[in-house]
């Protein structure tokens, strides 16, 4: 035994440095159908030697930890920018339609009235389009998602321009082409409907439909004095039954509930065969050009057969000591895992287990306070069979659905089930933290939790619905979200304060949320706030007052105290921190990433600058201008500058949630805000650590370094969100 498990030991050893630069992939199995997904958290240059992950053609390479589809250089533009195009595809082809004489007993019902079984897929990708410093004054040309027929022809000749890279002049719409692009247009030709939009492409670059981006307040390759301007994340589903492409476009990495696309697609008539590539195509104008960066990728596709595999075909044009290495590895991993599960198996019977806590022995009953056990087919009836109209949102945790069950007075009733991705690690802990935690907790500013579901891998958690949704949707003006007065707004941040005290000090464990932003922030019927999310969440013992997370900091950008990124530990002053940032979007009505300010870095950076000019009196030039005028000054200074208290880049000079509901309630004055933002020292003031005292906090030992002199702002270090598990590296600041 102990030799199998060297041998795997080695076997992965050996294997490692080629796997920190390959797309991570797996399959998964979701009521009966099998979907294989592969994501690149980021782009690293040794893919470009990888050929078994990506291809590349035209001018697409890697560079700067993204895929660059044309050029990025600043070297004579007229030569390398303008008029280039390039092309890059997962380089393995996915089955996407079978017929039903061929298709597995699971999909034969569900073939349509041709005989075909189409697959679904849905993509998430960041995309960087940038105006270059060398060209301001005009933007062109654009990048699309491809699913193609074929990855190996690469942009045809003179498919420069606004052909993106697709097709040119004397192919355009031809039937022989066999793709369909979603394009991110960026220069109005004759044909499109503007310089701005997003269109769906079938065999050519006239769109069969289009949606323009402006009334959603995005901006493709704008005007930008930072490269970060011209990001936004793009989502595209295809649904094989119904067959219907929906596209989503946003900002930040909250997927909005509705579409700014939705068109009827059937891939099998419009495919050469039944196989499909998916990647991205780009290109640059003659006197247009911009840079065309895809920052991350995920992918799911539903995995049909026609009688091959993937898998073959890349084996079979393998060398051979390629395939002697790959097989003697594969062996080598089957042996390690036989060992490990025998090794489990022994611990199981002498009690010493030390796995997760999803095995046999768990006893979901015996948690404290445990609410209802639905049952998997009352929570699939009532969302319909989770259908996509009846989603809520979604995340890097799963889905939320809307559902109709019945309640403990026999009566219909509404909820929200959150669907967490339980094929993963993560997704089985969250679902156990939020289980665990939320269901003890009674507090009416918190959602409530009515039920749970653990079926067949399948993982759901049952809440109160919350009919106005999320608070992100009516501070940001999302279209069809009812924009908040002065008096829900202030309410709001009482409630959400009121909640963190219950967490921080009056529950009988401390709890830490880790994730305070106002995607997590429910509103009820009368727009009280309902602070909501907790798979993040820890509750502490009671000698402790933090919390380490040994998969790194997690949280999202924006929200996270600048000491978790050197502690690793999440406390209750980096929770006031996240709250701080929520104070000021309210009060604000904008981001905290502020891309609608030019030349700003940062939300706190701008009100940081009007608290400190002209005696303070400016801060108020802050408060929403939706808001016409209509709230109390004294109000809106109280939370502006309770904010940027609670903002301090040194945790020790943040206000406890006690000291917050008092000034809320005007019991204490406004908390003492320095005219210009501090710099950033670490350590530097008393922090509690693990075993400090709750009231007796002592300063740290080591000396205090400056790390950063922060009036010129924080830029990205990591981009941590939950709801997609990215990593950046460092963009540096001024």
């Amino acid at each position: 035994m102990a030799v199998l498990m060297l041998v795997w030991c080695v076997s992965v050893f050996l294997l490692l440095p080629s796997a920190t630069a390959q797309a991570t992939t797996f399959t998964s199995n979701v009521d009966g159908k099998e979907f294989t997904t592969f994501s690149f958290p980021k782009f690293d240059k040794p893919l470009l030697q990888l050929p078994d992950n990506l291809t590349f053609s035209g001018n697409a390479t890697i560079a700067q930890d993204g895929l660059q589809l044309t050029p990025d250089s600043g070297n004579r533009p007229e030569i390398f920018l303008v008029n280039q195009a390039g092309h890059a595809f997962f380089t393995a082809p996915f089955v996407v339609w079978e017929s039903k004489s061929s298709s597995s007993s699971s999909n034969s019902a569900a073939a349509a009235a041709d005989g075909k079984y189409v697959a679904s897929f849905s993509t998430v990708f960041k995309v960087n389009l940038f105006r270059s410093n060398l060209n301001k004054t005009v933007k062109g040309e654009g990048l699309a998602f491809v699913v193609a027929s074929s990855n190996a022809r690469g942009p045809p000749v003179g498919s420069h321009g606004g052909f993106l890279g697709l097709t040119n002049a004397s192919t355009d719409g031809n039937a022989t082409n066999g793709f369909v692009a979603v394009e991110l247009d960026t220069v109005k030709q004759r044909y499109d409907i503007d310089d701005n939009h997003v269109g769906l492409d079938v065999n050519g670059v006239r769109s069969t439909a289009a949606a323009p981006l402006a009334p959603l307040g995005i901006q493709l390759a704008p005007r930008n004095t930072t490269v970060d301007d011209g990001i936004c994340f793009v989502w595209v589903d295809y649904n094989g039954t119904s067959r219907r492409m929906s596209v989503y476009i946003a900002k930040n990495e909250s997927k909005p509930s509705a579409a700014v696309l939705n068109a009827s697609l059937d891939l099998s008539t419009i495919l050469l065969g039944k196989t499909a590539y998916f990647g991205f195509s780009a290109s640059t104008g003659a006197a247009t050009y911009q840079l065309n960066c895809v920052r991350m990728w995920n992918m799911t596709v539903e995995r049909l057969h026609d009688g091959t595999t993937t898998t073959a075909t890349k084996l079979a044009g393998t060398s051979g000591w390629k395939l002697a290495v790959g097989v003697l590895c594969g062996v080598a991993v089957v042996l390690g895992v036989v060992a490990a599960l025998y090794i489990r198996k022994r611990r199981r019977r002498s009690g010493g287990d030390p796995s997760s806590a999803f095995n046999a022995a768990i006893d979901f009953r015996k948690i404290p306070g445990l609410p209802k056990e639905f049952d998997y087919m009352e929570l699939r009836r009532g969302t319909n069979n989770f259908d996509e109209k009846m989603k809520l949102g979604q995340g890097g945790y799963g889905v939320v659905y809307r559902a109709t069950v019945v309640g403990e007075d026999g009566r219909s009733t509404d909820v929200a089930v959150k669907q967490f991705s339980g094929a993963n690690t993560k997704g089985k802990e969250d679902f156990l933290a939020e289980l665990r935690i939320i269901n003890c907790l009674r507090h009416r500013n918190l959602v409530k939790i009515v039920g749970w579901c653990r079926q067949n891998g399948r993982l759901l958690l049952v809440y109160d619905y919350m009919p106005n949704g999320s608070l992100d949707r009516h501070i940001f003006g999302e279209p069809g979200a009812a924009a908040l007065d002065w008096k829900q707004r202030y309410n709001v941040v009482a409630g959400v304060a009121s909640a963190l005290n219950y967490l921080h000090h009056e529950y009988d464990q401390m709890v830490i949320h880790r994730d305070i932003k106002p995607s997590n922030i429910m509103l009820d019927s009368a727009f009280n706030a309902r602070l909501g999310d907790f798979g993040l969440a820890r509750a502490l013992e009671s000698d402790k007052t933090s919390y380490t997370d040994m998969a790194g900091v997690t949280g999202t950008l924006g929200y996270i105290a600048p000491e978790c990124f050197h502690t690793g530990r999440a406390t209750r002053e980096s929770d006031v921190f996240g709250f701080g940032a929520v104070v000021l979007e309210i009060v604000c009505g904008r981001r905290v990433s502020c891309s609608d300010l030019p030349g700003w870095l940062s939300l706190l950076e701008w009100v940081w600058k009007l608290h400190g000019a002209a005696g303070g009196g400016g801060i108020l030039e802050a408060v929403d201008q939706r808001l016409a005028g209509e709230f109390d000054e004294v109000e809106a200074e109280r939370l502006l500058l309770l904010g940027l208290a609670c903002s301090h880049p040194n945790p020790g000079e943040r206000p406890r949630t006690q000291a917050i509901l008092q000034i809320l309630t005007g019991a204490a004055p406004p908390p003492h805000v320095p005219p210009s933002k501090p710099a950033f020292m670490w350590p530097a003031m008393p922090v509690a650590l693990d075993g400090d005292d709750d009231d007796s906090e002592t300063p740290t030992s080591r000396s205090s370094m400056l790390l950063t002199s922060s009036s010129t702002g924080w830029t990205k270090i990591f981009q941590v969100s939950k709801e997609h598990d990215v990593a950046e590296k460092d963009v540096a600041a001024e």
